[in-house]
């Protein structure tokens, strides 16, 4: 019989979760826990997690009952489960599924639960879409709302099944071809044709909309040239910066059996508009000013889309947003690694795009050898003495700066290097005068948002080929940009407490490896300052994956000695 005095989960009537890691079970319990909560923080053993409406709907979206949660609660709970828990669970997730939308005779119908259209009915911020209360379980809806309805119900706290349909799009014949990659036959994974599936799936609850979550390096752009080929209908491809476009128009040109008239750019000088379309969210969101139009979301009305892929989801900007909601009628597919967004617009991804469709959880996909396991390392530095009266006196905002910055991690960065000397390595950093400075000291290539992109491109192909086998970069790299070789990284500083930088830094590492599949991130943070803090908050999402990380302190050094410490 399960022991409960040795139970992970202590289970708060605020829906509040907290795992004890130092409990036999809790590896059991989280991977439960990942599949209905968010990860709020961690303080020492103590992991605080949050079930929330959002997140019970995606777990409902994925087949997940009221029943299985408590089950879960119960089972790994170390006391009884409050009733007020167990009672917030069933009604959020039993909202789940009681009310749609769907289209007859060119009406656009609300439908659903009457206790809960009953609920619905006196609420201001929704009154001026309704067209018509048919029926007390019916309702007709101003045609053009589908979007904004459904974004403010979810905001209330009541999720809609989206069954209206979606128009079929401009026809477009292309296949997914059958190619040799490094003398293996290309196919795609069992996990890719799942998630591809699961968004299509024709017919049922909400299919054709949503997102997929794969670990980085696990193939997501493969899954949207896959969903792509499935529709054959005209794309449009938004992603985050030219680089990606670039990456995204060779791996369509390479796989499937488009033209190379057929696939468009929309980014910088070129204004391409072909049956596949792919753009920056950058120029999407471009005015003159504040006040001035967005000049480029006419992209979106420029042919018949019957597809939209919304790559690096997560990074979805708001006029974007704003413009998805008036395209409800064409199918949409998210496309991201994390779908834990800083701003809190999670809700509208939601409502927008569609629920979680696929969800792989990077340790599954680590075991599968999908991706290369990847061993983490915080390595605590002291604070540079020369430092310390500035820091002492400095504001919040500029301690963690100077702390982020400290020179002391430069030893440490060059200790690294020798330790994995020869094995393809990215130095990752925050603030470009650190990043000028570890250039200069170790005589190594920078790659920033200043180089042109025709250059960036010639160091992405010299570090793949081997020519150089340490690069530095700026943010600019932490998404989308193909650097498959790379097999340590290490961080310098970053930018607050961004779970979702991490993980994104962490899956340039993650593409399979020749020979043991390992890699190695490591991350220097100087000790007792305000970076330490902001550490915890970036680990929480990998933490909360199953990795760990291991810490190791580095003492005092004597920086006059530093160059003979590097020798």
């Amino acid at each position: 019989m399960y022991d409960h005095h040795d139970g992970p989960l202590i289970v708060q009537s605020d829906l509040t979760v907290l795992l004890d890691e130092s409990r036999s079970s809790a590896g059991l319990a989280r991977e439960k826990l990942a599949l209905f909560t968010d990860a709020v923080k961690r303080a020492g053993s103590i992991h605080t997690y949050r079930i929330s409406a959002l997140s019970l709907w995606n777990a409902a979206a994925a087949g997940i009952s009221a029943n299985d949660i408590i089950e879960w609660l119960t089972v790994y709970g170390r006391y009884e489960l409050p009733f007020q828990t167990e009672a917030a669970v069933r009604k959020l997730i039993g909202r789940y599924g009681r009310l749609q939308l769907t289209a007859q005779s060119g009406k656009l119908l609300f439908q659903g639960d009457a206790s809960l259209m009953e609920e619905l009915a006196s609420l201001p911020s929704i009154s001026g879409w309704i067209k018509d209360r048919l029926q007390p379980n019916e309702w007709e809806l101003e045609a053009d709302c589908r979007g904004s309805f459904k974004q403010e119900l979810t905001r209330l706290g009541y999720p809609i099944i989206d069954l209206a349909g979606y128009h079929t799009g401009e026809a477009l014949s292309v296949h997914v071809r059958e190619i040799t990659v490094s003398n293996r036959k290309f196919t795609l994974r069992d996990y890719q044709q799942d998630a591809v599936e699961m968004f299509y799936k024709e017919g049922t609850v909400q299919g054709g909309s949503g997102v997929v979550v794969l670990p980085c390096g696990a193939g997501k752009t493969i899954v949207g040239i896959a969903a792509l080929a499935r529709l054959s209908r005209a794309t449009l491809i938004l992603t985050s910066n030219a680089t990606s476009v670039n990456q995204w128009r060779e791996e369509l040109l390479d796989k499937t059996s488009l033209k190379d008239s057929e696939v468009g750019m929309y980014c910088g000088t070129l204004k391409q508009v072909r049956p596949v379309t792919i753009a920056t969210y950058n120029i999407l969101t471009h005015r003159k000013s504040n006040t001035a139009p967005f000049s480029h979301m006419k992209l979106f009305s420029e042919r018949d889309w019957g597809l939209i892929i919304y790559d690096e989801v997560h990074l979805l900007p708001a006029p974007v947003f704003r413009m998805t909601a008036d395209i409800q009628a064409t199918r949409r597919l998210g496309l991201t690694a994390t779908l834990v967004r800083e701003d809190g617009c999670a809700e509208d991804v939601y409502s927008l795009i569609g629920p979680k469709q696929y969800d792989m959880q990077w340790k599954t996909a680590e075991a599968g050898s999908h991706i290369a396991a990847v061993s983490c390392t915080e390595i605590r530095v002291p604070l540079h003495k020369e430092k310390e009266g500035l820091y002492r006196d400095a504001g919040a905002r500029s301690k963690l700066r100077l702390a982020a910055e400290n020179p002391g991690k430069i030893p440490v960065v060059q200790q690294l290097l020798q330790e994995h000397r020869g094995k393809p390595t990215l130095i990752i950093g925050q603030y470009l005068n650190q990043l000028h400075e570890v250039a200069e000291t170790l005589k190594v290539p920078l790659l920033t948002g200043e180089v042109p992109q025709q250059e960036r491109q010639q160091l992405y192909e010299r570090f793949k080929s081997g020519a150089i086998s340490v690069l530095i970069v700026s943010k600019v790299a932490n998404f989308a940009v193909d650097l498959p070789d790379a097999s340590v990284a290490i961080q310098l500083s970053g930018s607050f407490g961004s779970r979702q930088e991490e993980a994104q830094r962490i899956g340039r590492l993650l593409r399979p490896k020749e020979g043991n599949n390992e890699a190695w991130f490591y991350t220097i943070v100087t000790d007792q300052t305000k970076e330490t803090e902001f550490a915890l908050k970036r680990q929480l999402f990998m933490l909360e994956q199953g990795y760990h990380y291991e810490r190791l302190n580095v003492p005092v050094i004597d920086f006059s000695e530093k160059e003979a410490l590097a020798q």
